[in-house]
């Protein structure tokens, strides 16, 4: 084989030797006058070139072929380590009729099989996961769907998620679909209710703009459909549209500005309830939670393990409006003519494994009360964590104390007939509450079994000292509704099947205390079923 190619080779540079002077100047004169000496020299300097060119030629023929064995020799090891593609390898996985197995949607119909006993020289670190073979069947769905069109040529991003809550409540609450307080029970009424609701669903868009001085922009928009309830046939289970959130980014590298409706920074943590999406599990029961206008600035400080974060901004927090209001008024906040200001400092570890996150916050929120001319000036002191405390483990939560923090949730609100509410918004009460110092908190302990399976247990309470407010009713009957405490637990299952599926039952108990009243139970067990879009 050796022998055939160097007879190839010499046989190729005399062939290009003769083209070679055929073309030359010289023999197109002449061909029978012999070369000049100059000829001569041009001619071997050509034949050189040549010679080295079929050289350079070799060598990368030589190099492509080695090439082409290695990847060969990669392919082979890589079929061996996660197992033949086609299904006539793997007759378990489409039957025995010997098809590939199907791509259905853009979605891979099937995982590959687990994994034997690896042998000695197949690493662990090269076997595809479970969850990994799923994050690769969602980047696969991502590029097959067709994309959201916009105006402008940047990337639109339309997700959500179609939320079905069935339910069943022992005792009487202040909402049927996200309960939230236990109400006492009165004459006649009934001991509890089963019911169903899709007004918890959401969708949100997302958008991807260019780089302004050196920053990523970007915004998004959430809606659901928990913004009240129309009248006539069918308006308890429609709903009113409502916006959530709505927020535009500036992204530097270690900074970061944001503007729009968003939720309190100060409070970053929310439960894992699919029961509660409309409302976060705890708003009555230690959550800082209220969506509020807001402009903030975030700084991070990154070292190699350790990330620590500072944010500060400025807020519009909103009070309660009265039933059937039309017209919006200053809220106490607005009326004060100074905003509410918060700054977070946070410290933050890297490790997605074992998370850890802890904070502390400072709020402050002037306030006048215009009805009576009264001034309060709020404030709150706020704690924050996430702790990974060993693998498939976390405990998260927050704790708050303060005045004047009623708009952003935490604490039950006041319970006031419709036809009395004007009369207590107009009245002193609402000033008077608002110095009431309160305070709560909740915790959760997460197990993540895998990826498809998670269980959650949270505890949460909030509430006002109970000693200045029993003084303040005896002067104003309007507060005799106000709660001084207010306790929820609950306990959930999570199960997701695919990415884009979610299954949750969950049991809730609330327990309300009164003035001068029993203190109100209600128990709710409901189901939750997704669908991720």
């Amino acid at each position: 084989m050796q022998l055939a190619s160097r007879s190839l080779l010499r046989a190729s540079r005399r062939f290009l030797i003769v083209m070679a002077i055929a073309a030359s100047p010289a023999s197109a004169q002449n061909a029978a006058t012999p070369p000049a000496p100059s000829d001569s020299a041009d001619l071997e300097a050509k034949i050189q070139a040549l010679t080295a060119s079929l050289d350079q030629t070799r060598t990368e023929l030589s190099e492509s072929r080695a090439e082409i064995r290695q990847l060969r020799s990669l392919l082979e090891q890589v079929v061996q380590k996660v197992g033949p593609l086609d299904a006539a390898s793997n007759p378990s996985a489409n039957g025995a009729t010997g098809q590939a197995a199907p791509v259905l949607a853009g979605r891979i119909a099937t995982p590959p099989p687990e994994p034997s006993e690896p042998s000695e020289n197949v690493q662990q670190s090269a076997q595809i996961s479970q969850d990994d073979w799923q994050v690769l069947n969602s980047r696969v769905d991502e590029q097959a769907q067709d994309k959201v069109e916009s105006n402008l040529k940047y990337r639109l991003k339309l997700s959500g998620i179609v939320l079905m809550n069935a339910f069943g409540i022992s005792g009487q609450v202040d909402n049927l679909d996200v309960p939230t307080v236990a109400v006492p029970s009165f004459p006649g009424a009934p001991s509890g209710s089963v019911g169903a609701s899709l007004r918890q669903s959401v969708i949100g868009l997302s958008g991807y703009g260019p780089e302004i001085l050196g920053a990523k922009t970007s915004g998004d928009v959430q809606m659901d459909f928990f913004g009240g309830l129309p009248s006539g046939y069918g308006s308890a289970s429609s709903g009113v549209i409502r916006l959530r959130l709505a927020r535009l980014r500036l992204d530097w590298s270690n900074t970061s500005i944001i503007a729009g409706l968003d939720e309190p920074f100060f409070s970053p943590n929310t439960p894992t309830s699919y029961m509660s999406i409309a409302e976060p599990a705890f708003s009555a029961s230690g959550n800082l939670w209220t969506w509020t206008p807001t402009i903030r600035v975030e700084q991070r400080l990154n070292t190699d393990s350790t990330q620590f974060k500072i944010e500060a901004g400025v807020m519009d927090p909103s009070a309660d409006v009265p039933p059937g209001a039309t017209t919006r008024f200053p809220t106490p906040g607005e009326s004060s003519r100074r905003p509410t200001v918060a700054v977070r400092l946070s410290v933050n570890s890297k490790n997605e494994v074992r998370p850890v996150s802890f904070g502390v916050s400072g709020v402050y929120s002037p306030q006048f009360y215009f009805w009576n001319g009264a001034s309060v000036t709020g404030w709150g002191t706020i704690a924050d964590w996430k702790f990974g405390l060993v693998p498939h483990f976390e405990l998260s939560g927050e704790a708050f104390v303060g005045k004047g923090l009623d708009a952003f949730g935490g604490v039950a609100n006041p319970a006031v007939p419709v036809n009395e509410y004007l009369t207590y918004y107009e009245s002193a009460a609402p000033g008077l509450l608002a110095g009431v110092t309160m305070f709560g908190g909740w915790a959760q302990f997460k197990a993540r079994v895998n990826s498809r399976n998670e269980f959650n247990v949270g505890l949460g309470t909030g509430g006002r000292v109970a000693g200045d407010l029993s003084y303040i009713v005896e002067s104003y009957p309007e507060l005799v509704g106000i709660s001084p405490r207010n306790d929820t637990i609950f306990v959930n299952y999570i199960f997701r099947p695919r990415s884009d599926l979610v299954f949750s039952p969950e049991f809730r108990r609330l327990r309300t205390y009164e003035l001068g009243a029993p203190t109100a139970f209600a128990d709710q067990v409901g189901f939750a079923a997704g669908f991720l879009f």
